[in-house]
């Protein structure tokens, strides 16, 4: 399969005037608060209509030097949402696709470039060469790559100063939602986001002896350690709020 040879640069907007004494974050905040939904879906037509906000936050992100941002959770809040709002460009300058499954998968996570950084890397080298590196597995709860099955999608930013507390919040609300989270206590079954399975040495990567001892750090009620554990296959279908 042609993967090195067959990429494609995501052309970034030209980094445009900012308003004065306005940081670049609170365009993106303005994207968040503006076409996303209380399910952390996203109006994309609306977006690929009115994208002049995302386009100058996308900006900022392929000039950004991420190495340069000294406390860790400052810097780890700005790799999650620029991941996010790359994540949404992605979709809109891909023509909104119904979904990522099969070939669109490759393209749009492995395939389709990004400056960020002033360095060209697919959202999977994003999030596996840079995000994974920090060894904060609640990540995944926060992370939105645009697909149904995908965490939901907040309507603020992330935070340096409040990024444990955020971290939290996204962590408790995943498991709380009946599509990530089901146990049948009658079969000693319980069913979880394939997101557990995708990303699995990061969360055992915490001492904790299984996957159900992680999910009980977080799940709104306790699930006995020798349950079986399933996985609920995850559904690709982009999170378009005007589908």
């Amino acid at each position: 399969m042609c993967l090195s040879a067959c990429t494609t640069l995501v052309t970034s907007p030209e980094l445009a005037t900012l308003p004065t004494g306005e940081a670049p974050i609170m365009d993106y905040q303005r994207v968040l608060q503006t076409y996303v939904n209380d399910r952390g879906e996203v109006n994309f037509p609306a977006l690929q209509a009115n994208p002049s906000d995302l386009e100058r936050y996308i900006a900022f992100v392929a000039q950004q030097n991420a190495d340069l941002i000294n406390n860790p959770n400052e810097r780890l809040a700005h790799y999650i949402n620029s991941y996010n709002a790359l994540s949404m460009y992605n979709v809109i300058r891909s023509g909104i696709p119904k979904s990522h499954a099969g070939s669109a998968l490759i393209e749009f996570f492995y395939l389709r470039k990004h400056l960020i950084g002033g360095k060209e890397l697919s959202l999977y080298d994003y999030e596996n060469d840079v995000i994974r590196k920090l060894k904060e597995p609640r990540v995944h709860f926060a992370l939105n790559c645009s697909a149904l099955s995908c965490p939901v999608l907040p309507r603020a930013v992330f935070t340096g100063d409040g990024l444990d507390k955020e971290l939290e919040r996204e962590a408790r609300k995943f498991f709380a939602e009946t599509r990530n989270l089901q146990i049948d206590r009658a079969y000693k079954s319980v069913y979880v986001s394939e997101l557990l399975d995708f990303y699995k040495e990061d969360f055992l990567g915490t001492a904790m002896p299984t996957l159900i001892a992680y999910i009980n750090q977080y799940a709104p009620e306790k699930i006995p350690n020798h349950f079986n554990l399933e996985f609920i296959p995850y559904d690709w279908t982009i999170a378009n709020s005007a589908r």
